[in-house]
């Protein structure tokens, strides 16, 4: 027999952290009576700025945690699910761009300070992009996004990750390095005439603009990457496909063969990976690998991947 005996909510943050956006997601278990145990999982979801404990002040990290919660727990209480969600928050795990140590001490801490009841678990995104991705199974998770990184997991954690270094040393097959690409063949004149007349048109940049945003502005991986809305406007030029296929066989040859598992799945999570699907596939024929999960965000993986660790 159901009674209306109130119960607690016992709930788990789940957080996929770039540098560019933060996704929350939080997993509301009701702690119900023996006879509410029908009451299933509901899992709300909000946005903040990116977070990166490399680049950012702990202030800015904490005005983006507050941010992303106040916008969860703002539904809960529309809903009426909960009064206080702060005090019912028992787990957090956190999976962020830069959360290696002791940068992820800082995220750790801000995280302690505003919810000292939950237990807290800070890892790099290139761990949850490889829950999200492999589950328990033995694979390569691959990220494509700004930046890029990948990972050989055995089914529980990462054995051997090649080093990304970044969109200066590294980061093949990234947004950052095929904006790199695009706008070096644009001004050595790599690409036809009517490709760099229209590269100039549509963004409005001239070569004057592009050296000042990669060398005197802040971030010049975003405003690299931002330029991959050119390429995906244009794949249907054979020189551009081939720039973008041509790119992402550097990936794989430099970051993907070091493993030396052609027999495993590669799985990829990010926004590059789900607009350049074809050409991604088409780049692990060529190199002789075999595609596996595709997905442009990891946070349901990730959620999914909790729920079934209950």
């Amino acid at each position: 027999m159901t009674t209306n005996k109130p119960y607690t909510p016992v709930m788990t943050l789940i957080v996929d952290s770039g540098s560019t956006k933060t996704t929350w997601a939080c997993i509301h278990t009701p702690d119900a009576p023996t006879e509410e145990a029908h009451l299933q999982p509901i899992t709300h979801y909000a946005t903040s700025l990116g977070i990166n404990p490399i680049r950012d002040k702990e202030e800015s990290i904490l005005q983006a945690v507050r941010k992303g919660t106040d916008a969860l727990f703002q539904s809960l209480r529309e809903e009426g699910l909960c009064d206080v969600p702060s005090r019912a928050v028992r787990r957090i795990f956190f999976y962020g761009a830069g959360c290696i140590p002791p940068y992820s001490t800082t995220v750790r801490n801000i995280l302690h300070d505003l919810f000292p009841l939950a237990s807290i678990q800070v890892e790099s995104d290139m761990a949850g992009a490889a829950l999200a991705l492999c589950g328990h199974q033995e694979g390569i998770a691959c990220i494509l996004g700004t930046g890029s990184n990948s990972c050989l997991f055995d089914g529980e954690s990462i054995v051997e990750q090649t080093p990304a270094l970044g969109f200066i040393l590294g980061d093949e097959g990234s947004g950052a390095s095929l904006g790199k690409r695009l706008v070096g063949d644009v001004l050595k004149k790599q690409l036809p005439a009517e490709l760099r007349e229209a590269f100039f048109q549509e963004t409005g940049l001239s070569q004057p603009e592009i050296i000042n945003r990669v060398y005197r502005q802040p971030q010049p991986n975003m405003f690299l990457a931002s330029l991959t809305t050119f390429l995906e406007r244009h794949l249907d030029h054979k020189d551009v496909r081939t720039l973008v296929i041509d790119e992402f066989r550097r990936f794989l040859q430099r970051n993907i063969r070091a493993y030396q598992r052609p027999d495993l799945p590669v799985h990829f999570v990010g926004g590059i990976t789900a607009t350049y699907q074809e050409e991604l596939k088409q780049a692990l024929e060529m190199e002789g690998l075999h595609m596996g999960k595709i997905l442009s965000r990891p946070i349901q993986g990730m959620v999914d991947y909790h729920l079934a660790c209950k």
